[in-house]
């Protein structure tokens, strides 16, 4: 009896020692990327992810915010290979962003496929988001939920923009997609690539003359301080958000924490959107009204006139939808007639 019950305590302090070793294969900090900083919602979804993360897990995983996308260099379109390299743990990306690298999510900017927020739901909650996010996790990172950064709305400082030819020989400022290249070039514009970070001094200079940007990145950049004083209603594209983890590191953490790490980044992402769309989305054009008051003049396209600027990128949109794959684009488009 004695030497049974000698193994069975050997045995446990066995156990014990293994699950604390276990738990010293946790890091003391988890590195998370994000473009945009706390004075953005962008960047107050990655806050509410690591809080959650660190009450959900008892503090077993700690996270920190590197938000300006300085992991790597402020090259935002870097992020999405420095998350495979385990340069980057977890991230909140932007589709746009990571498009260059993972063609499937192209999609999201392919010019005037989604009209409004009811399509983009249907897809980002649909059979369409399911397929994405399978794409993703072939590629080593691992995908957990959608937030959102919102439809990219056109500001300049030169004049009012409701036709195409408003837009001929404006220079404007677009992310480091060559689809968004393509668009512009499509509308007679002048497309000028470069990172966020470089953006508002181009603007303020007089460097670029315009971009195109959510409105919640509008007004908490203060853009209309930087001579952006012409503003289009034009819902050309959305860039939604996606919480991931690389694969690296979540197979390091218990399944029980992984789960929990779902869990507050799909809670986080339901809250990113909701305030995403404050003063904006419906009846509540709470934002558009600080905009106007800055002394933005705000164009709201008609049908008609959104129509011209539809006829004029759709060999774009054609053309793209080759490159991200006919299926998923045929997917996509039933979704959003079916909202």
């Amino acid at each position: 009896m004695l030497r049974r019950t000698f193994v069975a305590a050997v045995a446990l302090g066995l156990l014990a020692s293994a699950g604390a070793q276990a738990q010293t294969t946790y890091r003391s900090e988890y590195r998370l990327s994000t473009t945009l900083g706390t004075a953005f919602p962008w960047g107050q979804a990655g806050e509410r992810w690591a809080e959650l993360v660190r009450e959900k897990t008892q503090g077993r995983i700690n996270i920190k915010l590197y938000s300006g996308n300085s992991l790597v260099g402020g090259d935002q379109t870097r992020e999405f290979t420095a998350i495979r390299q385990g340069v980057i743990d977890l991230s909140i990306g932007s589709t746009i962003n990571w498009s260059p690298q993972v063609k499937e999510l192209n999609l999201f900017s392919l010019p005037f496929l989604m009209p409004d927020y009811k399509a983009m739901d249907a897809l980002t909650q649909g059979e369409v988001g399911k397929e994405l996010f399978a794409t993703l996790e072939k590629r080593d990172v691992i995908p957990l939920a959608w937030g959102e950064n919102g439809f990219r709305e056109m500001s300049n400082s030169k004049r009012d923009i409701a036709t195409p030819a408003d837009m001929k020989g404006m220079k404007f400022r677009v992310v480091g997609s060559p689809l968004y290249n393509e668009t512009f070039s499509a509308l007679g514009a002048n497309p000028t690539q470069m990172s966020w970070a470089d953006a508002q001094p181009a603007l303020a200079s007089g460097a670029v003359d315009g971009q195109e940007n959510p409105l919640s990145v509008f007004t908490a950049a203060r853009l209309a301080t930087v001579g952006q004083k012409h503003l289009t209603l034009w819902h050309y594209v959305a860039d939604p958000l996606i919480f991931v983890v690389s694969k690296q590191v979540w197979n390091s953490w218990t399944p029980a924490d992984r789960e929990a790490v779902r869990q507050a980044a799909l809670q986080a992402g339901r809250e990113n959107v909701e305030k995403a769309r404050k003063g904006i989305a419906g009846n509540d054009n709470t934002v558009l009204k600080q905009i106007e008051a800055s002394g933005v003049k705000v164009t709201q396209l008609t049908p008609e006139q959104r129509a011209a600027f539809v006829q004029a990128t759709r060999p774009v949109y054609d053309k793209w939808s080759k490159t991200i794959g006919a299926d998923l684009v045929k997917k996509a488009e039933a979704a959003i007639a079916k909202r």
